[in-house]
């Protein structure tokens, strides 16, 4: 419950909640609803997270050999190219031309690197 107050606080009271078939979760939401005059939406899907473990997995499996950075700013640089090209992967980035692109340019341009032709 703390959980929800304090997403809430952040981020104002939301319409509809999706959440896997946790029952501490629903409980939470149960007791949030019962102050409530428009109670929030439920949605309860038993495999939710294997999508974001799936999708997750590929950056464990990269980033497990990096796990001896000397410093954090290193880690984060490396860590946010690699989710930089998981993402170009997946198609979550639009770039015009990019259709004849490989995903070494696409990266190039979206990162800002000069690559020599």
């Amino acid at each position: 419950k703390r959980f929800f107050d304090k997403a809430m606080g952040a981020n104002g009271d939301p319409d509809k909640v999706a959440m896997d078939k946790s029952g501490a979760n629903k409980a939470a939401i149960d007791a949030i609803n019962a102050g409530r005059d428009v109670p929030i939406l439920v949605l309860q899907v038993k495999y939710l997270n294997n999508i974001v473990e799936q999708d997750h997995r590929a950056i464990k499996r990269v980033t497990r050999p990096m796990l001896n950075f000397k410093s954090f700013r290193s880690a984060g640089s490396v860590l946010a190219g690699i989710e930089l090209m998981h993402m170009i992967r997946k198609g979550q980035f639009a770039i015009d031309g990019a259709d004849a692109m490989s995903f070494a340019d696409q990266f190039s341009v979206l990162a800002g690197i000069v690559r020599p032709v």
